[in-house]
């Protein structure tokens, strides 16, 4: 099987920014964890800061991969054009979000693309990624 994990904005920064928030993982150390717990999968990762990069690469995993799994951050909440994409993906689709949205800021209570997407993890930190893959290969 093969899983694309794409992270929106500001997730290049994991372990260094906001670690009461998110830890002091970084997402590389994440994902080698997950290549090591999950040797039947094949992964692919895209980072980007740029609304458009993560527009580009849910639509070419859609056509390249067997699921994917998106991080959209500070887009969740804004974005109508990620949540666009996201319902025009054919494959499954899991949203993760690392910190507990409903226990922040109210504007983030709101996520644009969560009624796109297959299933939606939200506050288990990085352990997120792992319970989607596990979703994934059911």
């Amino acid at each position: 099987m093969k899983i694309a994990i794409i992270n929106g904005p500001n997730l290049n920064l994991l372990g260094k920014r906001e670690v009461e928030i998110y830890g002091t993982q970084s997402f590389e150390a994440c994902l080698a964890t997950l290549k090591l717990k999950f040797p039947e999968v094949t992964f692919d990762y895209l980072q980007s800061n740029h609304e458009g990069e993560l527009i580009d690469g849910i639509q070419r995993f859609a056509m390249e991969a067997d699921a994917i799994i998106l991080n959209p951050a500070g887009y969740s909440h804004t974005s109508v054009a990620i949540a666009d994409a996201v319902a025009a993906c054919s494959k499954p689709l899991i949203e993760v979000h690392i910190s507990n949205l409903f226990a922040r800021e109210p504007f983030r209570h709101h996520s644009f693309v969560s009624s796109k997407a297959n299933g939606v993890i939200v506050g288990l930190g990085l352990k997120g990624y792992e319970t989607a893959v596990y979703y994934l290969l059911q």
